[in-house]
């Protein structure tokens, strides 16, 4: 501009998000780690042995990697990005270690994972619950996974009853495996660092599994947890979730009567146990903690509604809290309710 003063650019400063010519994109959550004595520590804590098939979910550059192909006998690397395919290829390549590795190029949700012994991974938090519910409910048995998330998701992983965390998550995962805390990772272990801490969590999957309908116990908790400080009584009044098990109960007698031939009377004491024993395939379990809007109505003076108290009442639940509940008492109020008709699915 005419008489104007020219406004001189300042230099960039290096990009951190550079590994071997390669980019980061901290979007799809690829931070890459690149503290090697936090590599270590946690190839150590895996508890690896020398026969053990390791999976290995976003490898990024190889890190982590080289240490698990040292300590393991095989590692099966899940990689989205076609560059880092690229970048383990070339670094492994012509190395004692390359007959060791088999890199599977795709998303890992949507990915059949193949047979493993343990699982160590730096994942993209992003697909942080999706994916440990996919290792849960993985047809294969596997010893346990040692997974780096971000530090929040973590804490409710392993929160306990009564904790600010405990939610719905801490209940789920709990219920298929023992959940432990294992390490604080401060963010400039990563390049490009991300804007909070993570922690590493040791997962070992319950042997046998429960055996339980997933899509009804997760109901069951979605329920519960609409609000977790609210008294179990007040949740249970709501005209939403009296309506909602209503319907599901009506339905539930209508099929029992057309299948058996059943009075309603009849339909009704079978119920419980045929909950029990239906399939479900749906697999994936969400994170967030009240999800669900508690409507302010009071349900009716119906019938239907008394039936849902009296189940809360004899167990002793009517004035307890979500927040404060063991794993066992959920299972014990479920099974209250499934005796008596009472079905979340």
């Amino acid at each position: 501009m005419a008489g104007g003063k020219i406004r001189k650019e300042k230099p960039k400063a290096p990009s951190n998000n550079y590994q071997g010519g390669i980019s980061f994109h901290k979007s799809k959550g690829q931070h890459i780690l690149k503290n090697p004595l936090l590599v270590d520590s946690i190839v150590q804590k895996a508890g690896i042995k020398s026969t053990d098939v390791i999976l290995e979910i976003g490898p990024g550059t190889g890190n982590l990697t080289k240490k698990l192909l040292e300590a393991g006998k095989e590692v099966i690397a899940v990689e989205l990005d076609s560059r880092m395919v690229l970048e383990l290829q070339r670094r492994f390549q012509g190395t004692p270690l390359s007959n060791r590795l088999k890199v599977i190029q795709g998303d890992v949700l949507k990915t059949e994972l193949p047979r493993f012994d343990i699982c160590v991974a730096n994942i993209p938090y992003q697909i942080s619950s999706p994916l440990t519910f996919k290792l849960l409910f993985h047809p294969t048995s596997f010893r346990c996974a040692v997974i780096m998330y971000q530090r929040e998701f973590a804490m409710r992983l392993v929160a306990q009853p009564g904790d600010n965390l405990y939610c719905r998550l801490s209940v789920n995962t709990q219920l298929y495996a023992r959940v432990s805390h294992l390490l604080k990772v401060g963010k400039n272990n990563f390049r490009p660092p991300p804007k909070v801490d993570s922690s590493v969590v040791r997962i070992e999957p319950r042997k046998p599994q429960p055996q339980v309908n997933k899509k009804e116990w997760d109901g069951f908790l979605r329920v519960c947890f609409i609000r977790k400080n609210k008294t179990l009584g007040a949740i249970f009044r709501q005209k939403s979730v009296v309506s909602m098990l209503e319907k599901n109960f009506k339905t539930l007698q209508a099929v029992l009567a057309s299948l058996n031939g059943a009075t309603g009377e009849a339909a009704t004491m079978d119920v419980g146990d045929q909950s029990m024993g239906m399939e479900d395939d749906d697999n994936e379990m969400e994170d967030d903690d009240e999800d669900m809007e508690m409507d302010e109505g009071q349900g009716g003076g119906g019938e239907f509604k008394e039936k849902v108290m009296n189940v809360l009442k004899e167990g002793g639940f009517e004035e307890k809290r979500s927040s404060k509940l063991s794993q066992q008492e959920f299972l014990y109020l479920l099974s209250l309710f499934n005796k008596s008709g009472i079905h979340f699915s």
